[in-house]
């Protein structure tokens, strides 16, 4: 009897893995088609063309994500690891490799800033699907805040990687990463209003004054305190 029971309720395991993979997989390819219509028909983007993208209705979308608050921050999740990926290869193991840190931390930071500036400048349209939240009707505080506050977390690490070679306190690590995080946001989104012509700067002139304007801040925790007292 024990046997029998202890078949039927293998075999149902098995069954619900299958079918929670099978979601799983479904809402991926969701994903994704909504990432296609947004770049098709633009960060205001609605419930039709997605589904038109995705070769279904949207009642089957809803089924997947119960309303456009789920799919929102689905795609959100989905540029977040995207962001963090590509920053992540920028930088290497150089968060925690202390000797990468002291080598060429101004470089790190610079990385870091045009990996940023890389998804506004590949996917615009994304990035102001993110930024702007079309999907939802009211958003509550800032619908982007989940895809900053990981790459400020990132950014943490390296910041507290250098305050500790440095002998310092790593207490302003995470403060220090949330301002230039907004800092390079608020440029990224001036950037993207300005319309195409020579008065708009490259990316890699944007990385520049951003890097120099953070690195005036940063280069303090690359600092010894000793260093500091002689200067």
């Amino acid at each position: 009897m024990s046997t029998t029971t202890s078949g039927a309720s293998s075999a149902t395991d098995g069954r619900s893995t299958r079918w929670d993979q099978h979601r799983a997989a479904r809402r991926r390819e969701l994903v994704e088609a909504t990432l296609r219509a947004i770049r098709e028909h633009g960060a205001g983007v609605g419930m039709e063309d997605i589904a038109s993208s995705a070769g279904t209705s949207k009642t089957v979308v809803y089924r997947h994500f119960a309303d456009r608050q789920g799919l929102y921050a689905a795609v959100c999740e989905s540029v977040d690891h995207r962001i963090l990926r590509t920053i992540g290869r920028a930088l290497g193991a150089s968060g925690t490799d202390l000797a990468a840190v002291r080598r060429a931390p101004r470089e790190l930071v610079a990385a870091a800033i045009d990996s940023y500036l890389g998804l506004v400048e590949k996917d615009p349209e994304v990035y102001r699907f993110v930024v702007t939240a079309p999907l939802l009707d009211r958003p509550g505080g800032d619908p982007a805040a989940p895809v900053t506050d990981h790459i400020a977390a990132q950014l943490t690490q390296l910041i507290a990687s250098a305050l500790t070679t440095a002998g310092r306190d790593v207490g302003a690590a995470p403060v220090w990463a949330a301002g230039v995080v907004g800092m390079v946001r608020a440029a990224a989104d001036h950037w993207l209003a300005q319309p195409p012509g020579p008065r708009r700067p490259t990316r890699t002139t944007l990385t520049q004054h951003l890097t120099d304007l953070a690195w005036g801040g940063l280069s303090v925790a690359w600092a010894s305190p000793s260093t500091q007292e002689d200067s």
